[in-house]
């Protein structure tokens, strides 16, 4: 399964591809990877917290919902799991991600100058939780 992942990987990114033991020594240090044919999300859960790491979706199946269904698919997971906040960072540059978070209410709450080489990262964030929506 990490090979067709990793295949995928490098249909989504090209220029940086993670090949299968990178996704097993992902998995080994406590990432989750959920996947289909067409895409994948790769995330990392600490106490009440989790971070995407990536997602990925193959450009003959973007904007047919496979990033909303992934990402619906882990936070309906991270729910069960008594997640509160959910972080990741999206480059400056790339609207259609940071359209695609937004859509599914993650909120701007930092830059990270420079994170992607000459390219900024927008860190975003979204609240699972009730409890931590006044904080």
């Amino acid at each position: 399964m990490l090979k067709q992942i990793a295949n995928l990987h490098k249909l989504c990114f090209p220029n940086k591809p993670w090949n299968a033991d990178e996704f097993a020594s992902l998995q080994k240090s406590g990432c989750e990877i959920l996947a289909s044919d067409n895409g994948f999300i790769v995330f990392r859960c600490a106490a009440d917290e989790c971070e995407i790491i990536t997602i990925g979706v193959a450009p003959y199946a973007r904007g047919t919902g496979v990033a909303s269904t992934l990402l619906h698919l882990m936070e309906n997971d991270l729910k069960n799991k008594n997640i509160k906040k959910i972080f990741l960072e999206a480059a400056d540059d790339n609207q259609p991600a940071r359209a695609l978070y937004k859509k599914h209410g993650y909120k701007q709450i930092g830059v990270r100058p420079k994170y992607y080489d000459d390219i900024d990262a927008i860190v975003m964030e979204k609240i699972l939780s009730n409890e931590f929506q006044n904080a």
